[in-house]
């Protein structure tokens, strides 16, 4: 029984084939969004068993990286409207990435 869920039959995705990087594919230090998307992708959801990934809370296409601000944004789309585990759900994106990349970063 799913008494207390919002939204208690989310639409589930597959999840994409992860992106084997060499070496010779990111020589430099620059901070690149698909790199944060795999470090991220995972996170599941507070009210389910499922990742971000797969109920397309997070893509991406919504994250970008601002190396001369110093600034990673990353803009979700919660399962439904009004969901009350967005501020959850950014606080587990923030907490994962702080300890992640270089201190001189906003989150």
């Amino acid at each position: 029984m799913t008494l207390g869920l919002i939204n208690a039959n989310p639409v589930v995705h597959a999840k994409k084939e992860r992106v084997v990087r060499t070496e010779d594919s990111h020589t430099d230090d620059a901070v690149d969004p698909l790199e944060i998307y795999d470090f991220v992708r995972d996170i599941r959801d507070p009210e389910h068993p499922y990742s971000l990934e797969q109920l397309s809370v997070l893509s991406e296409e919504s994250i970008t990286v601002d190396e001369k601000l110093g600034r990673i944004l990353i803009t979700f789309t919660p399962t439904i409207q009004h969901c009350s585990m967005v501020t959850v759900i950014g606080l587990c994106l923030r907490e994962k990435l702080k300890d992640h990349f270089p201190p001189h970063f906003k989150i």
